[in-house]
């Protein structure tokens, strides 16, 4: 009976999971709840800048903008973005009299970068499964 019962409660708790994954994409429009996905890495642009940085040790602004194909101003909004949300550090230099912005992804940018794509995944699990 305990072994029944046990299974009840994991079928349970998956099926609350599922909902709650399922709540996001119902109503986005609340912000960042407890499970919910991360504002801050879900836009296109952002996730493109976290997601090349990820597999990249540092990328300057020139570089993600040819990347991304995305104008100065937009890059810059967005990467402003991650920067005060601490989830990238950026460092300006000069090349003789030319500037240099570098990008870099920093530790709490890779870890909000792995809740976001574990968060995708049990979106996708989920989905699949109904």
């Amino acid at each position: 009976m305990a072994r029944s019962s046990t299974a009840h409660q994991e079928r349970s708790q998956r099926l609350r999971d599922r909902e709650a994954v399922l709540e996001t994409v119902r109503n986005p429009a609340h912000e960042r709840v407890p499970g919910d996905v991360d504002r801050v890495i879900h836009e296109r642009i952002r996730l493109g800048i976290v997601s090349a940085l990820a597999v990249n040790r540092a990328l300057s602004f020139p570089e993600l903008k040819a990347l991304l194909k995305t104008s100065d101003g937009n890059l810059s909004v967005h990467a402003r973005r991650l920067e005060e949300a601490e989830y990238l550090s950026c460092t300006k230099t000069f090349d003789g009299r030319q500037p240099k912005t570098e990008y870099k992804l920093t530790a709490a940018g890779r870890r909000a970068l792995e809740r976001y794509l574990n968060h995708m995944e049990a979106l996708i699990r989920a989905t699949r499964e109904r």
